[in-house]
């Protein structure tokens, strides 16, 4: 089957008609962007075939909003030796035709010729579905569908089973299937199909392990009452015990000696806390008494850095009043030279000012002159443009009216000349004295006149002759020119010339002026930019402004001629003066504080000198000093006897080890308490024990354990019994499968050849083994281990889909069944080097079939040897028939 054109209209995005044509018998490359209308053409293909042209259920093939429309699909292929044209209209004036090779078909017959043709069926009805779709379904891969397999291949099953000659359901016709049926019929009562039981098989199972759990539950309790007993006979012997020798007490009784030890040890304790803090008191009082003896030590140490420093500071008193007389001939110094070049600046700074006036009273002086020669120009260039208005306006002329004026002349010379060439001409040759009127004018000798209009002819003698113009041209010409002149007299008139020459000569006069007027005007605007007027005002200003410098210029006169440094040197050589006399100034600020500062220390350690000396003098300190060695001495032997008595005290404390004898208390204690505790709950329990078992004692579980035993044993053997049958009917079925699966393997050689001749292509040395149902089941590598068709990665399942696609394609090329493949934007999960292989598969399967491969990617496809054709460009080229 090979497509060769296809047409839609009204179809979804198409509202209006596009027409594809010219579609070659290999690969088809049609390209373009995302929302550009290539699902809709795969659409169009399936509705044709597919979808009944009677269904109302296909909304969706109209463009939106339009609920009138009428989607059409027209279709021309061939298959064999015919010639097929279909042509199908849905939804509203629905029609179906079909012709082969002259034949003519509509409606129902022509759909199921259609069906019948390329192996699928149609919906009996609403839209159709998969399951309809046969082997355009298989064939023709849906957009994001490439790597689904199964449903496709089970809907074309019993196609695909035909085209190899024979079907699953010839082979399991024979009679060695009504066994084999009767076999899976008897195990399916037993086993489900994944092989676990089911029906009475899992019943008795089920009785099985509800008897197990019976008997398990009657052992644990039989179990439980046993153990029971003994507990009883163990808790009767323990309480016989507890009651003879209550061990309870007697560890209260070493509770009570451990706590006496343990407050004799605190009574210790609180005692070494007594003689420590005493130690501690001892410890303070000498350290107080060392510190009143080196309190003394440091009074005497004290005077003697106080005398030290008194004689620093007094020479450096006499270092500094030796300095002052030298720091006040400076400092005088400075103050001199400081007034001398505060004189010497104002002097500089004035002549620097005299001469800043004489320059800008010579720039002002040439400022006023160039002001006042382009004030005189300003003004005459006023009056010139006053007169050169004055004749502008004058002139009438402008470049329309010109052209207008030009129009018109050239008309009517044009008039003029076609008047002369289709006129008649009057030539004349009169006898010498004879003459004759013509139009009243008179007329001798020889000549020639052009008759443009009706003309009068007079012969003295004679009569009159009347000569009138034939053809309507020539007076419609005469009256065109008539009024051609009219209106370029009228307008002469307006522009009050007599010619177009004139008229032209004003026009260039005007040009003139107005290019004159306009160079005066740029000329005026450079040297008064703001006006006449400002610049008189500004000449004024500049006059004002000299004859001001002129009096500052004559105060300032009487200064010295004498050369004076610069400003700028002047007011330099005031600042370092300036420096100089606050450096000499600072200094001796700085000097008389020194000496202030240093009189005033000299002063002061003076004073603390005198004190100290009395204090050291006094004879009270003297015998205060005396005491404090005593009480140093008898200090430390106080501390020397608490040390060894709160040594031993710790010792014994430490040996006691109270935080054992604490430990001690408690466990004696909780051990106490514990055992009371414990007989009182062994006591409870025995009472609840005696009860339990005298209640469990009468319920006969011995008896009910033997009849549960009996009943176990004989459900056992019925399950048995059912395992062995079901085994049997397993291995049958098995042997009876392995069987029909080699007469199967015999109908899959032909469809595992075409898969192995594309597979090589991919993967080297790899088999893909196909089920039962002609179905890709597991994909065998070499040096791999073998891979389920599911399991694949998603871009792998694509690649294998396709794979299966195209041997399923020349398995019926060679049944001689139709096989267009149609790919929507397949293999978009491909890596680059899985694509290129993928490609050489699909150039080799492009000899065999039609493929109509729809991508979004033509930079991908560009190497495949076929044109990439642009869906773009197809819609902006006019539809067939349009």
């Amino acid at each position: 089957m090979k497509l060769q054109q296809l047409r839609i209209s009204q179809f979804r995005q198409f509202r209006e008609p596009l027409s594809i044509s010219g579609f070659g018998p290999g690969l088809n490359l049609i390209c373009g962007p995302n929302e550009s209308g290539k699902s809709t053409l795969v659409r169009a293909i399936r509705a044709a075939f597919f979808e009944r042209h009677s269904s109302g259920t296909l909304t969706d093939l109209r463009p939106w909003g339009d609920s009138g429309a009428a989607p059409e699909v027209e279709l021309s292929f061939s298959h064999g030796a015919q010639q097929w044209q279909l042509s199908k209209r849905f939804l509203q004036r629905k029609r179906c035709d079909l012709t082969v090779d002259g034949e003519r078909l509509s409606g129902d017959e022509a759909e199921e010729r259609l069906a019948g043709m390329l192996g699928f069926s149609v919906a009996n009805r609403g839209a159709s579905k998969a399951e309809h779709w046969g082997i355009p379904g298989l064939l023709w891969i849906e957009q994001g569908m490439g790597q689904e397999l199964g449903d496709a291949v089970s809907h074309a099953g019993d196609h695909l089973k035909s085209v190899l000659g024979a079907s699953l359901g010839e082979v399991t016709s024979s009679g060695g299937d009504d066994i084999i049926k009767q076999v899976r019929g008897q195990l399916d009562e037993l086993l489900t199909g994944t092989g676990k039981p089911r029906g009475e098989y899992k019943a008795s199972a089920e009785q099985i392990a509800a008897l197990t759990a019976q008997l398990q539950e009657l052992d644990q309790r039989i179990g439980a009452y046993r153990q029971q007993v003994d507990r009883l006979d163990e808790l009767r012997r323990q309480q016989l015990r507890d009651e003879a020798e209550r061990p309870w007490e007697a560890l209260r009784a070493q509770q009570q000696q451990a706590e006496a030890r343990y407050a004799e040890v605190q009574r210790q304790s609180e005692q070494q806390q007594r003689d420590l803090q005493a130690l501690a008191q001892a410890q303070g009082n000498r350290q107080l008494v060392l510190n009143q003896l080196r309190h003394h030590e440091e009074q005497v140490s004290d005077l003697q850095q106080r005398q030290a420093s008194r004689l620093a500071l007094q020479q450096q008193l006499e270092q500094l009043a030796e300095r002052q007389a030298e720091l006040r001939a400076a400092r005088d110094a400075a103050v001199a030279a400081y007034q001398q070049a505060q004189q010497a600046e104002r002097l500089a700074r004035q002549a620097a000012r005299r001469d800043a006036l004489q320059r800008e009273r010579e720039q002002l002086q040439r400022q006023a002159q160039q002001l006042q020669q382009s004030l005189e120009q300003a003004r005459q260039l006023q009056r010139e443009q006053l007169t050169q208005q004055q004749a502008l306006a004058l002139i009438r002329v402008d470049a329309g009216q010109l052209a207008t004026l030009e129009k018109l002349h050239n008309q009517l010379r044009e008039l003029e000349i076609r008047q002369q060439s289709i006129a008649p001409r009057l030539r004349y040759e009169l006898l010498p004295g004879q003459r004759l009127e013509l139009n009243q004018q008179g007329v001798e000798g020889a000549g020639e006149q052009q008759l443009l209009e009706e003309t009068r002819i007079a012969i003295e003698g004679v009569g009159q002759l009347l000569v009138i113009p034939g053809g309507g041209d020539l007076a419609r010409l005469g009256r065109e020119a008539e009024r051609l002149r009219e209106q370029l007299h009228s307008l002469q008139a307006q522009l009050q010339v007599d010619s177009l020459a004139a008229a032209r000569e004003q026009w260039q006069q005007a040009q003139s002026l107005a290019a004159t007027l306009q160079g005066n005007r740029k000329l005026l605007n450079n040297l008064a930019p703001e006006g006449v007027d400002a610049l008189e005002q500004h000449l004024a200003g500049t006059t004002a402004r000299g004859a001001e410098l002129d009096a500052e210029l004559t105060a300032l006169a009487a200064l010295p001629e004498a050369d004076q440094p610069s400003p700028e040197l002047a007011e330099q050589q005031l600042q370092q003066a300036a420096t100089r006399l606050q450096q000499s100034e600072a200094a001796s600020l700085e000097h008389n504080e020194q000496v202030i500062e240093l009189r005033q220390r000299l002063a002061s350690v003076d004073e603390e000198c005198r004190r100290l000396q009395e204090r050291l003098d006094d004879p009270q300190r003297r015998q205060q000093q005396q005491q404090l060695g005593d009480q140093l001495l008898a200090q430390r032997a106080e501390e020397a006897r608490l040390e060894q008595v709160s040594a031993e005290r710790a010792a014994q404390i430490a040996s006691a080890r109270p935080d054992i004898l604490e430990q001690d208390i408690q466990r004696f204690r909780s051990s106490a308490a514990q055992l009371e505790q414990s007989f009182h709950q062994r006591r409870d329990e025995l009472i609840a024990l005696q009860a339990r078992l005298q209640g469990e004692g009468a319920d006969g579980l011995e008896e009910s354990h033997a009849a549960l035993t009996a009943e176990l044993e004989r459900e056992t053997r019925r399950h048995r019994q059912l395992q062995r049958r079901a085994d049997a009917l397993a291995l049958l079925s098995r042997l009876l499968g392995e069987q029909r699966q080699q007469l199967t393997r015999q109908l899959q050689a032909p469809l595992q050849k075409h898969l192995e001749h594309y597979l090589q292509l991919l993967f080297p040395q790899a088999a893909l083994e196909v089920d039962e149902n002609l179905m890709p089941s597991r994909l065998l590598r070499q040096g791999q281990d073998a891979g389920e068709f599911d399991a694949l990665s998603f871009g792998a399942r694509e690649q294998m889909g396709l794979i299966s696609r195209l041997a399923y394609a020349d398995l019926l090329r060679e049944a001689g069944r139709p096989t267009l493949l149609i790919l929507d934007d397949a293999l978009v999960h491909s890596d680059q080097p899985r694509l290129e292989q993928m490609k050489r598969i699909l150039f080799d399967a492009a000899q065999r079939h039609q493929v109509l491969l729809f991508s979004c990617h033509p930079d991908k496809w560009r190497d495949m040897g076929v044109p990439v054709r642009e869906l773009e460009a197809l819609k902006a080229s006019p539809a067939d028939g349009d």
